[in-house]
Order: C-alpha cells, then sequence, then structure tokens
C-alpha cells in the first residue's frame, strides 16, 4: 500500500486544514506504516504557481507549511514529506502524460471554472493543465491510495483515465507502465466551515481572520474568535435532527464532535438544551487543548529556515528515488531516446 496526499503552501494552517487533512495524515502514517506501506506527503508549490503569486511569499508559506505538517505530528523518519519543486518527475511526467490527456477531459473539470472566474482567457495555461500535473503527482509514485473529499474525486478520477489510456497506448497488459490509484476517504476527515458564514468552508482566502481558527493562533486569540463565531440565539438541541437549517450550530457542533473523538448525537446528549453562552467556552477550552501543543511545537520550528530546508530535502531524496524507475519506464515506453 502506498498513499500520497498534498497540500497547496498558500499560508497558514487552519482547523479545517487541520481536521479534514493533516490529522488524517498521522493516522495514515501510524497505519499504513504499521501495514509495512509507504505514505508521502508532499507540499504543491508548483500547483501554487498556476496562480498569481508573489515568490518570496511562496518560498516563505513553504517553509512555515513544513513546519505546521510537521508540528501537527507527521514524522519524517515514517513518512515521506518533501515539497514538488525538489523532485523534477512532477513536472517531467506531467508533460509526458500531456501527449496521452485529451481536451474534452479537462474542459470537464470544475475547478478550473471555478477558480478562472469570468476571465477564462486571462488565465494561466497552468491553471487549465494543472489536473494533469496532479495525475503526475499520484502516477509517479505507482500510488495505491489517494485519500480524497468531494471536490477532488474527479481529479481522481482523470488521473486513473490517463493511466488506462496509456498503459492501453503504450504498455502490454501484463507489465502495465501506471498503477490505477484507489480513492479512500479517511475516517473522521471533517469538512469544516467558516466561523462567520456556516454555509462555506473555513478557507485561508477569507479576507476576515475572524473566520478561521489558524493553528498559529495562541489560546486568547482561540477563545475570541470562538467567543465570537456567529452563532442563532436558539440553545443546542438534544439530537442531530434538531440541527437541520442551522449551519452555524451545526459546525461549531461537528468541530467539538471531531475534536473530541465524539458523534454529534453525543455532543448533543452533553450540551442539548443549554445556550452558546455555555457551549462555546467548553469548544473554546477543547480547541485550546488540542492545538496549543501543535502551536507551541510550530512556534519552536518556524524561523529555522535551514532545519525545514532539510526536512524538505530529506524527503525529496526518498522520493526521487521512488520517481525514477516509473520515470524512465514512461520515457521508454514512448520510445524517447536519452
Amino acid at each position: 500500500m502506498r498513499v500520497l496526499s498534498g497540500i497547496q503552501p498558500t499560508g497558514n494552517l487552519h482547523l479545517g486544514n487541520y481536521l479534514g487533512a493533516i490529522r488524517n495524515w498521522v493516522r495514515m502514517q501510524d497505519e499504513v506504516g504499521a501495514q509495512g506501506g509507504d505514505c508521502l506527503y508532499f507540499l504543491a508549490d508548483l500547483h501554487a504557481i498556476s496562480m498569481p503569486h508573489v515568490p518570496a511569499e511562496l518560498t516563505a508559506n513553504t517553509r512555515a507549511m513544513a513546519a505546521a505538517v510537521v508540528a501537527c505530528g507527521i514524522d519524517t523518519d515514517r513518512s515521506i514529506l518533501f515539497n514538488q519543486a525538489r523532485v523534477p518527475a512532477h513536472a517531467e511526467l506531467q508533460w509526458l502524460l500531456n501527449g496521452t490527456a485529451r481536451i474534452g477531459w479537462l474542459n470537464r473539470m470544475t475547478q478550473f471554472k471555478d477558480k478562472s472566474g469570468k476571465n477564462r482567457e486571462g488565465a494561466s495555461a497552468a491553471l487549465y493543465t494543472y489536473p494533469v500535473l496532479q495525475a503526475a503527482d499520484v502516477l509517479i509514485y505507482q500510488t495505491t491510495h489517494v485519500p480524497v473529499g468531494e471536490d477532488q474525486k474527479q481529479h481522481l478520477e482523470l488521473a486513473r483515465d490517463i493511466a488506462q489510456k496509456f498503459n492501453n497506448d503504450f504498455a502490454s497488459e501484463d507489465a502495465p507502465v501506471f498503477t490505477l490509484p484507489e480513492p479512500i476517504i479517511p475516517p473522521g476527515a471533517a469538512r469544516i466551515m467558516s466561523l462567520r458564514d456556516g454555509s462555506a468552508k473555513m478557507s485561508k482566502s477569507d479576507p476576515s481572520d475572524m473566520s478561521r481558527i489558524n493553528l498559529t493562533d495562541d489560546a486568547d486569540t482561540m477563545m475570541q474568535k470562538v467567543k465570537k463565531a456567529r452563532t442563532d440565539p436558539e440553545a443546542l438541541p438534544s439530537e442531530p435532527a434538531g440541527l437541520e437549517g442551522r449551519a452555524e450550530a451545526r459546525n461549531l457542533v461537528g468541530i467539538y464532535a471531531t475534536l473530541a473523538d465524539m458523534t454529534v448525537a453525543d455532543v448533543l446528549r452533553d450540551f442539548g438544551g443549554q445556550g452558546f453562552g455555555s457551549f462555546k467556552p467548553a469548544l473554546g477550552e477543547l480547541l485550546v487543548d488540542r492545538l496549543a501543543p501543535i502551536n507551541a511545537r510550530y512556534v519552536a520550528l518556524k524561523d529555522d529556515a535551514a532545519a525545514l530546508d532539510a526536512i524538505l530535502e530529506k524527503g525529496a531524496q526518498k522520493a526521487r528515488t521512488l520517481a525514477k524507475p516509473t520515470l524512465d519506464a514512461t520515457y521508454d515506453a514512448l520510445g524517447l531516446c536519452r
């Protein structure tokens, strides 16, 4: 079993990143490792340049994201952590796969439509073709499983389509070049919404810092954000059905349940009938208890550029070794002389 997952280094990690992805990275590190498998986690800095960016900020954000991931519990002796730019095979394989990917497939990718907005003619070619780079990210390591949320299923299906077509066109049935990766929905993965709008995902791009809990926030800041989180005037219900139509209440209860490894029903059993004046302080204390140790580790590591670069290079060396056989096989299958 070989698991791969990535995250764009576009700023500080927030609670949504942690509960939706990084906490499950740590769990998979333990579970997959116990089975003798590999976990590869990468910072998608090549993907980041598909949108306008400030180079110095990308460098700083990549190191900051590495610090945050390690602070969350990724052990670089048991997992492979790296940034894409240190493994040129990602970009090489993307170009080789561009000959197999089809314009019609890319035209169906909904995220390009979302990110390009109304000015599609002004969007970068990288934004249009980055699903092929995502396919390369996965296929270069003969990945068997990819953790995905609902918004990434389409991209994994594209990776499978590209792998299948390449194998059909350039390889034999007995010796395929690429493994077809399977999606996995990690247990406990949570969809965390904004503290200001329960219908919108918690996001780094939201202009209001009050909309999210950053993993860099100190205890006082976390408590203040929870206390000011948008809610409604009703008391918490005693059963999950009572959260229907109450997006902000459902979000806060869901955050508590995920952090405490409880079901929503269990949380409501404890807090049903109480108002948010009682629930918010309890949620704030739970956040501080779970996130303060992560914050402390992050603060201790975030300014040590040499240590962070060493961590990323250590992972990149392992990733380059794993990538080379697949890249060589791809060149050979295409008849390219090197």
